[in-house]
């Protein structure tokens, strides 16, 4: 299928990998989606609908940034989605990028879980709580090494994200 998009120009998808959103996402207008990669190896997507050419979201694996995050489905979303293992979910968090680096946020307490095989969708309110809607996604430490790459003044250093 062809997806308009006012961000990337006309792109296709394969049908059978277009996501079902039965519920939406929080605040965004459409049920279809497609998870595209702008440059590969980055560790971020778009979350794009295949509907409404303006609206596309930016994703990423938390566990790239948050080695220690944890995600609880509740019992009732799982059915939704028809998980019966934790091994057929793909779990994505939406970003809030900015101009600058250390505004960069990311929403830990709603992400994205996807249903792999069957192509279902749902933004879940995470059951193990103590996550914020807009955590830095930056260490401090990752910061001051992206401006240093940025100026061409240092090499990297090795950070784990916070």
């Amino acid at each position: 299928m062809d997806i308009e998009s006012t961000r990337f120009g006309t792109f296709q998808v394969r049908d059978d990998l277009v996501l079902t959103f039965a519920d939406g996402l929080i605040g965004l207008p459409g049920q279809r989606y497609a998870l595209v990669a702008k440059d590969e190896g980055s560790p971020f997507y778009w979350l794009h609908s295949a509907d409404h050419a303006d609206v596309a979201v930016p994703v990423t694996n938390p566990w790239l940034f948050f080695s220690d995050y944890e995600v609880r489905v509740s019992d009732e979303d799982a059915e939704l989605l028809g998980l019966t293992a934790p091994e057929h979910a793909d779990i994505f968090c939406i970003v809030r990028a900015s101009s600058d680096l250390q505004d960069f946020t990311v929403n830990l307490a709603a992400p994205v879980v996807i249903h792999r095989a069957n192509r279902l969708g749902r933004q879940i309110i995470n059951d193990a709580g103590g996550y914020s809607v807009r955590h830095h996604l930056f260490s401090e430490v990752e910061l001051n090494e992206a401006r240093a790459m940025a100026a061409g003044t240092g090499s990297p250093a090795e950070a784990t994200a916070v």
